[in-house]
């Protein structure tokens, strides 16, 4: 599968006081990450894909984290992302952060493929993955 990997330095605002990451700002950070990894797989940003699917988005159904080891104001981790099971309208997205070439959390995310529920035209329906998408993220 894809594995796409950014540098994000982290901000005096991803703090707590005790100068830690605030532990809800790393989801925050691998919203992103899922996000990028589309984006390297598809070629085209978050909001062009939306658009070129004609789905509402990706919404999250679970998400969990193992929190090995934190990382504070200044320093700058890789996150390394990819998708780790494709399904037939869901998938699971594997978040691996890395702080000074050490491991420091692993996380996954369940998401779905939705667009709007034609029958109920306010609520959102899951939709197959499309053959294109599939095939982008497999590479």
């Amino acid at each position: 599968m894809l594995v796409n990997t950014r540098s994000v330095e982290i901000e005096f605002g991803d703090c707590d006081p005790a100068g830690i990451v605030y532990y809800p700002n790393y989801f925050r950070m691998f919203d992103a990450s899922t996000a990028y990894l589309f984006e390297a797989a598809l070629g085209m940003k978050k909001i062009a894909w939306i658009r070129h699917f004609g789905i509402v988005g990706i919404p999250m159904v679970d998400t969990g984290a193992k929190f090995i080891r934190p990382s504070a104001f200044g320093d700058v981790v890789s996150i390394e992302t990819t998708v780790t099971e494709l399904r037939r309208s869901s998938f699971v997205i594997g978040h691996k952060l890395y702080n000074g070439g050490d491991l420091a959390i692993e996380a996954h995310e369940i998401r779905v493929w939705a667009g709007k529920d034609p029958d109920h035209p306010d609520r959102i329906k899951s939709r197959a993955l499309p053959p294109e998408v599939v095939e982008a993220l497999s590479r």
